[in-house]
């Protein structure tokens, strides 16, 4: 709530530590201080699915503490010392795209990098932001990075 007793707007930011995405939440803050609204951002981990030939993997705790310190890393990055935004780090388990549509319903705005960590470095759009794209319950800004 803010000081009238309305809802406070919300923004939710995907991040997985790629320039994209810290440009992405960059953004975002800078919308937030203007609107007076939250941030949401979000990082979500899959436990890899190996068929035929196994190799050991790491225990889910690490998955989940690699994730939230990429996730602390890309905040502090985006928005350094200031404390005039709010925001809520979350790490999820789950599909990126499917983590970040969950996290949008009743969001004012859904905001994601153009490209992450996928193979495809030339496409304009990545999977997870080109499928944000097509199926958020809100509004979806890509922020393209200088470099993307």
């Amino acid at each position: 709530m803010n000081e009238q007793g309305e809802p406070q707007s919300r923004i939710v930011v995907g991040v997985d530590g790629s320039p994209a995405s810290i440009e992405a939440l960059r953004w975002a803050v800078d919308q937030a201080r203007g609107r007076g609204a939250r941030i949401e951002a979000l990082i979500a981990w899959q436990y890899p699915v190996a068929t035929g030939w196994s190799v050991p993997l790491p225990p889910v705790a690490y998955l989940a503490d690699t994730s939230r310190k990429v996730l602390d890393a890309a905040v502090a990055e985006a928005v350094g010392a200031d404390g005039l935004v709010g925001i809520r780090a979350v790490v999820v388990e789950g599909g990126a795209a499917s983590c970040l549509l969950d996290a949008a319903r009743g969001a004012d705005l859904l905001v994601v990098g153009s490209r992450g960590h996928g193979g495809f470095t030339g496409a304009l759009l990545g999977s997870v932001s080109q499928h944000c794209v097509q199926h958020a319950p809100c509004p979806v800004v890509v922020v393209r990075h200088a470099r993307s």
